[in-house]
């Protein structure tokens, strides 16, 4: 039998990540300038994260900025970290009123020191939030945290994953255990995962769509999570736990 997963199946609720692709060339053919796709964006993320917590997640993960992405025009980048420190000043205290946490996740010393600033001040601000906590990735790539990591467990704490996972999460500047992820969303017609919480998805279920982030809505949100919760997960196991330690007992005995 296939189990939904749509409810949460551990406090806090479920874990979605969302690789919000697609605003430059959702500008392009509005033609406007990619900035403007860029600030089309920055409101989709208001209105999803509005209404995360009501669809059943618990922790909100964004990749808004890889460190691949230093490589763009550099006048691109800094109106990227405009945005980036408008979104979180402007965003901060309506994030704290609704109980929503803002955690960066991602280098934090090559950011320009506005927008450093502003990720302080927004941490701090909603550092209460219980209703749901958000990750930006900023300035992020899965293989440098993973390489970090590594580098953190050669002093002789250990190898095991949940060493691993602690060593991970100092690297990112994530003070608080993250569950893994357990929806991956990409939008804007691409379907790879570019860097992105590559440890945390191990088992993540993936899902992909056409629409460019700007025109992603709280319904599209909605219909991942339905598929979602129509598929089965099985971590490696046969069907139904019940046979899967079964066939752990058999193979340890």
């Amino acid at each position: 039998m296939i189990q939904s997963t749509l409810l949460p199946l551990r406090a806090g609720g479920l874990h979605v990540a969302i690789i919000m692709d697609g605003n430059g060339r959702w500008a392009e053919a509005h033609g406007k300038p990619r900035t403007a796709g860029h600030r089309e964006g920055a409101r989709t993320v208001r209105r999803i994260v509005e209404r995360a917590a009501d669809q059943g997640i618990g922790t909100l993960t964004l990749y808004a900025f890889s460190s691949d992405n230093w490589n763009r025009p550099p006048d691109e980048v800094r109106s990227l970290m405009r945005l980036f420190t408008a979104y979180l000043r402007r965003e901060a205290e309506s994030c704290a009123e609704q109980g929503v946490r803002i955690r960066i996740i991602g280098r934090r010393d090559r950011l320009p020191r506005p927008l450093h600033e502003a990720v302080l001040r927004a941490e701090g601000t909603t550092s209460e939030g219980r209703s749901l906590l958000v990750r930006i990735a900023l300035d992020y790539s899965a293989r440098d945290s993973i390489l970090e990591a590594a580098a953190r467990l050669a002093g002789g704490r250990g190898g095991s994953r949940e060493a691993f996972a602690r060593a991970l999460g100092e690297a990112l500047h994530e003070s608080l255990p993250v569950p893994d992820v357990d929806l991956l969303i990409r939008t804007g017609g691409e379907q790879r995962l570019s860097d992105f919480l590559l440890w945390e998805s191990a088992y993540a279920e993936l899902w992909f769509t056409d629409v460019m982030w700007p025109d992603f809505t709280p319904e599209h949100l909605a219909a991942a999570l339905r598929d979602f919760s129509a598929r089965e997960r099985r971590f490696g196991r046969v069907t139904g736990t019940a046979q899967g330690e079964a066939d752990v007992r058999s193979l340890a005995s």
